[in-house]
C-alpha cells in the first residue's frame, strides 16, 4: 500500500470492492415483488398509515408557514398533485415538498422504534404526488408504499446516525426512491441506480433545530419526498451512483456501524409497515411515555390541581432526558420540551395540538409548573432501547402526598398498540376542520378499500 496515513484507503483497493451482495438481493426483491405477495397485515397497516398521512398532512396544512408556502409554489407554476388540505393543485415535486412538510409540521406522523425514525412521511407524499401524474392503482400504491417503508426504515435499523444528526431528511430519501421506482416498473438494475443515488441525496440535518424549535426542521422529510422524484429522474437520464452509496453513507458518513445483515434478515416475512407506531400526543415520541405515565396518574387522582403540584420528577431514557427545557420560545421547541409538555398536559388534561401553541405557551400558570418539572436520565432505562421507551413520573403534592407511575412503552407502539378505529378516529379529528364530513367519510372509505381499486383517481380527486 502506498499510503502511510490511517484511515485513508487507495482508490485501487476501493474500487476493487465487489457489490454487496445484499444490495443485489434487496433490488431483485423489490422488482419482483407484486401485491399479492404482501401479508394481510401489511396490505392493512398500509391502507391505515396512508390513512394517517393524509390526516396529518392536511392538519399541518393549515399553519400559516404552510399557507404562504403553497402561496409562494402556486404562484410559480400549478399542476396536478393536490397539496392536501390547502385546495391547490402544485407541480409533483412541489407538492411532494408541501405535504412531506406538512405532515412533520405538528409532530403527529408515525414512526417506527426499530428505525428510529419516521418512514411514512417520507414515502407518502412523493407516491400521491407522482401517481397524480401517471396511472396509478390502489393495489400498486400500497406495494410501492410497503417497499419505499421498509428499505428506508432497514436503513435505520442497520446503522446509527450520528448523535448530531435529526432523522428527517436522512434515509428517508431511499424509501422515497425505491416507492417511485416501484410505481414506474422499475426492474433490479433501475431500482439499484435509483435508491444509489438517493443514498448520496439525505440533507446535513441538525439536531439542534428541533431543541431550538428551528422549524427548517420540518421541512426535511418534505425534501425527502422530493429528492426521491429526483432520483428517479437523475437514474434515467444515466447518472450512476456509487457501488454503494447506501453502505458508505450510512456506514461511515452520517451514521456508523452499518449492518448489511440486518437489511436482509427476514426479508419478505418481516414488515417494518406492519410494526410501526401511531402518536396521538402532539408532540416529540420521547415525550411519550412520561405523557402516558402522567395521564395514568391524573386518571388516578381525579385530575391534578397545578397550584397543588411542588415538584414532578421525571426519571427516563437518554434522548428522552435530553428533552429538558423549561422554557420553549416556539411550538416545534415545546414538542420537544419534557417539562413543558407534562405541564401543558396538567394545566389542559391532553397534550393535543393547542397545548404547545401560542397561548399555551403563554400562559403564566403553565410557565410556572414547567419549571417545577425535573428531568433525569437513568442508565436502566436507557439500556431498554430501542424495543422499548420506558419512563417513570413522580408528582409530588403539597402536604408530603404523591403519585408515582411507570411505562415501559408508548401508547401506540407495537407492544401496546392503537387500534385501528383509534387511528380512525385520529383522522377525523386532523381531518374535520379540513373538509366537509361527507368529503372525510369518502377519503376514509376511498383508502379503505384501496387493495380494490383499478385506479388512484377517485382518491386524488378527493384530496384535490
Amino acid at each position: 500500500m502506498s499510503i502511510v496515513t490511517p484511515g485513508v484507503v487507495p482508490a485501487s483497493v476501493l474500487l476493487s470492492e465487489p457489490a454487496p451482495e445484499w444490495l443485489g438481493r434487496w433490488t431483485q426483491f423489490a422488482a419482483d415483488l407484486r401485491f399479492e405477495d404482501l401479508p394481510d397485515e401489511v396490505i392493512a397497516r398500509a391502507k391505515l398509515v396512508l390513512l394517517d398521512s393524509i390526516g396529518v398532512i392536511a392538519a399541518g396544512m393549515q399553519e400559516p408557514e404552510m399557507a404562504a408556502l403553497v402561496a409562494r409554489l402556486g404562484a410559480r407554476r400549478t399542476g396536478k398533485a393536490a397539496a392536501i388540505g390547502a385546495g391547490q393543485g402544485l407541480d409533483a415535486r412541489d407538492a411532494a415538498l408541501v405535504n412531506g412538510t406538512a405532515g412533520t409540521m405538528l409532530e403527529l406522523d408515525e414512526g417506527n422504534q426499530y428505525a428510529r425514525g419516521h418512514p411514512a412521511i417520507h414515502v407518502v407524499p412523493a407516491l400521491l404526488a407522482l401517481a397524480a401524474e401517471s396511472d396509478v392503482s390502489g393495489p400498486d400504491l400500497i406495494t410501492a408504499l410497503a417497499l419505499g417503508y421498509e428499505i428506508g426504515a432497514r436503513i435505520g435499523i442497520a446503522s446509527r446516525l450520528k448523535v448530531t444528526m435529526h432523522p428527517h431528511g436522512t434515509w428517508g430519501t431511499v424509501g422515497a426512491a425505491l416507492g417511485v421506482a416501484k410505481l414506474h416498473g422499475a426492474d433490479a438494475g433501475e431500482i439499484g441506480r435509483s435508491i444509489g443515488i438517493a443514498s448520496s441525496l439525505g440533507l446535513s440535518t441538525s439536531r439542534r433545530t428541533m431543541l431550538e424549535g428551528a422549524t427548517v426542521r420540518n421541512c426535511y422529510a418534505g425534501f425527502s419526498n422530493q429528492l426521491g422524484l429526483t432520483a428517479w429522474d437523475l437514474a434515467q437520464a444515466g447518472l450512476m451512483p456509487e457501488r454503494d452509496g447506501i453502505g458508505t453513507v450510512y456506514g461511515s458518513v452520517i451514521a456508523d456501524d452499518f449492518r448489511p445483515e440486518a437489511m436482509v434478515d427476514e426479508l419478505g416475512s418481516r414488515w417494518e409497515i406492519a410494526r410501526n407506531y401511531f402518536k396521538r400526543h402532539a408532540a416529540c415520541r420521547y415525550t411519550h411515555g412520561a405523557l402516558d405515565a402522567l395521564m395514568g396518574i391524573m386518571e388516578d387522582a381525579g385530575g391534578l390541581n397545578p397550584e397543588n403540584i411542588e415538584h414532578i420528577i421525571v426519571d427516563t431514557y437518554v434522548w428522552a432526558a435530553q428533552l429538558d427545557h423549561p422554557a420553549p420560545q416556539t411550538m416545534l421547541a415545546a414538542k420537544f420540551s419534557l417539562p413543558f409538555a407534562l405541564a401543558s398536559a396538567i394545566v389542559r388534561g391532553q397534550a393535543d395540538v393547542e397545548a404547545f401553541r401560542d397561548a399555551a405557551r403563554a400562559d403564566a400558570v403553565t410557565q410556572a409548573l414547567a419549571a417545577r418539572v425535573e428531568v433525569r436520565e437513568d442508565p436502566a432505562l436507557t439500556a431498554k432501547l430501542p424495543g422499548l421507551r420506558p419512563a417513570r413520573v413522580t408528582v409530588m403534592l403539597k402536604g408530603n402526598r404523591q403519585w408515582t407511575a411507570e411505562v415501559l412503552t408508548n401508547r401506540g407502539d407495537t407492544e401496546d398498540p392503537y387500534t385501528a378505529v383509534e387511528v380512525e378516529e385520529k383522522f377525523r379529528e386532523l381531518a374535520g376542520p379540513v373538509w366537509p364530513a361527507a368529503r372525510l367519510e369518502a377519503i376514509a372509505g376511498a383508502v379503505a378499500s384501496l387493495d380494490k381499486a383499478p385506479t388512484l383517481a377517485p382518491l386524488l380527486d378527493l384530496l384535490a
